[in-house]
């Protein structure tokens, strides 16, 4: 008989058109063997839970579950993450498209290779359906890592939604602590921890991009253009932003994973990296003393032109701020 499969999908507030197809794509995938537990988080909008009751009235694999309060991203990921009981465990975003072979490629690859994650590739597509980016592992300059790796210390390896783990990087992952960040950096660590992570190059769903995305799939230039909107275009703006970028992507993800830590070697890299941070910090021009340490903690397997950006953010940050005023 097959393994049982657990999908975790976390609902809010999304469009009514996007919510079915991404459920109608679960339900329609090769492997059969899944329960579908999905929590939304309180919706405002009436036909959310509405069309969830439709679902899961026609399909007994679905279990609801309808928030009396709004949880938070983080807190009804942990929440389906206490529900489910399979051996091996997905996520899913409530706005994407699954191609029918996703969770039988990621099963398998995961067996194949012997490792508590695996990560797919994907489309980037707009809110029309429209591919905007056929590769989004070379557009976002996703690391891809081997079995283990201090990528996966210093950067989230994949988004959760291109993720599988097994059972036991989730109950590692329980209770969510403190600083807990996202679910899916969090998952990465602890596989890398683990028995290891394993990638997969080929497209296995369509990542939907739009204005009300909680993370991820807006490249810099977007990113940029919202903090000015708020913020203004002075070089103080562009330092307020450096930092919030640099603690929020960087600094806390590194926190999270020095608490979660098992191993005295990921300890030390955590703590070297947060002194990283906190001196890059320091720098309003120019910083080339601690540049090696870039290289050390954050350079890695198909960084790309995503290095380039951070050199210039982190180092040079007089340089970067031509690029945040002209975008």
């Amino acid at each position: 008989m097959e393994d049982l499969v657990d999908v975790l999908v976390a609902t809010y507030n999304t469009d009514a058109t996007y919510l079915k197809k991404q459920i109608q794509s679960i339900l329609k995938q090769t492997y059969k063997n899944l329960h579908i537990y999905i929590s939304d988080d309180c919706s405002t909008k009436p036909e959310i839970k509405e069309i969830l009751k439709e679902f899961a009235q026609k399909d007994k694999r679905i279990k609801l579950f309808l928030q009396s309060q709004n949880l938070g991203y983080n807190k009804n990921f942990e929440f389906l993450l206490n529900q489910s009981t399979a051996e091996y465990i997905t996520f899913s975003d409530h706005d994407d498209i699954w191609y029918l072979d996703k969770i039988e490629k990621s099963l398998q690859k995961l067996k194949n290779e012997k490792v508590d994650m695996v990560y797919c590739n994907c489309r980037q597509i707009n809110e029309k359906g429209i591919v905007l980016k056929e590769n989004y592992f070379k557009y976002k300059n996703i690391p891809l890592i081997n079995k283990t790796g201090k990528l996966a210390i210093s950067r989230c390896a994949g988004n959760g939604c291109s993720q599988m783990i097994t059972k036991d990087v989730k109950q590692k992952m329980l209770p969510f602590k403190e600083q807990v960040i996202a679910h899916d950096w969090l998952a990465g660590f602890i596989a890398n921890e683990g028995k290891g992570i394993a990638y997969i190059k080929e497209p296995l769903f369509d990542y939907r991009l739009h204005n009300t995305n909680v993370f991820g799939g807006r490249n810099l230039s977007q990113n940029l253009n919202r903090w000015k909107e708020k913020n203004g275009k002075t070089y103080k703006a562009f330092l307020e932003y450096r930092k919030d970028a640099i603690q929020k992507a960087y600094e806390s993800g590194i926190k999270m994973c020095l608490e979660y830590s098992a191993k005295k070697e990921n300890q030390d890299f955590c703590k070297e990296a947060e002194k990283y941070y906190e001196k890059i910090y320091k720098t309003k021009i120019i910083n080339l003393t601690n540049i090696k340490e870039y290289f050390k903690i954050l350079n890695g397997k198909n960084v790309g032109k995503k290095k380039i950006r951070e050199i210039a953010l982190f180092h040079f940050p007089l340089i970067a701020y031509f690029k945040f005023i002209i975008t």
